[in-house]
């Protein structure tokens, strides 16, 4: 389960992520939060780039470029669904063999365009929220 304060009923930052098997080929990070259940398809809750390499993203911490995500902001914005029931939140990392030369109004297509060539590893977490409403 998603702690609340990385919700927008909570503090609505960023969670830390432990990141473990970077390749040594690695030069950047990508990291993409998804919520599969939403009301319209899959709804796009972060874009980071170029994050540079690490095995721990810290609470709040926004090393790299951010994108748009599905809620017209350039930010994270964490669970905050509209809809009942529990929702699964996608928490994608992406290794890259180099960094991304991307416009701050990239959007998600854009961005997986732009990386499909340079990946060296993937791994996702999926976590778990419920709103209390």
């Amino acid at each position: 389960m998603i702690p609340v304060d990385y919700t927008c009923d909570g503090k609505n930052i960023n969670p830390p992520l432990d990141i473990q098997q970077i390749p040594t080929e690695a030069k950047s990070l990508v990291v993409i939060v998804e919520d599969h259940d939403g009301p319209i398809d899959i709804w796009v809750h972060w874009l980071i780039w170029n994050i540079p390499v690490t095995h721990h993203i810290r609470e709040n911490e926004t090393r790299g470029k951010q994108g748009i995500n599905d809620f017209q902001l350039r930010q994270y914005a964490g669970p905050c669904s509209p809809l009942s029931g529990v929702h699964r939140y996608f928490f994608k990392v992406y290794a890259l063999r180099s960094a991304l030369d991307l416009s701050f109004k990239t959007k998600k297509l854009k961005l997986e365009k732009a990386m499909s060539d340079c990946i060296v590893a993937y791994g996702e977490l999926v976590g778990l929220y419920k709103r209390n409403t």
